[in-house]
């Protein structure tokens, strides 16, 4: 039957086609910063802060503690850059910070999550390739004391 073929059409054709006529290719696009943020920020920031949602290129992260709060808005800049670098494209454009309680599971995985280097112990220092960006040589100490007193308060 020669006239069948013409209308099969891939699967992944139908539905990327389906997504895109009720604009959901891009709502996807956003949440694909969550599989990824753990491995972004580093193991320490993300046993303090965890995305809750994104809005319009606005992503909503809830962080353990005023403290928290304030250090990662010196870095939101650069956390945004390497998310859009590693999505492909701007899907982050501004990071809004609230204090909350976070997500248990949410913890969980980034607690399970192996160290990026095998080099050094995970207990010997916190995760510092977030502070590479910071270039006042006083800030970038500050926040590596503030991640090295909140490692050794997640391992109590």
């Amino acid at each position: 039957m020669p006239g069948k073929d013409s209308h099969i059409e891939k699967l992944g054709a139908v539905l990327e086609k389906s997504l895109q006529r009720l604009e959901l290719s891009a709502r996807l696009t956003e949440y694909r910063v969550w599989p990824i943020w753990d491995e972004i920020v580093g193991p320490t920031i993300a046993r303090n802060a965890q995305p809750e949602k994104i809005r319009h290129g606005t992503l909503f992260v809830k962080v353990t503690s005023p403290t928290w709060m304030q250090q990662l808005q010196y870095m939101k800049e650069m956390i945004a850059e390497r998310l859009n670098q590693r999505l492909g494209k701007e899907v982050v454009k501004n990071i809004f910070f609230v204090v909350g309680k976070l997500d248990k599971a949410a913890l969980r995985t980034a607690a399970q999550r192996p160290p990026a280097s095998s080099a050094a112990p995970p207990e010997s220092k916190p995760d510092e390739e977030p502070l590479r960006a910071i270039k006042d040589p006083e800030l970038r100490r500050a926040l590596k004391r503030l991640l090295l007193t909140a490692s050794r308060k997640g391992k109590k």
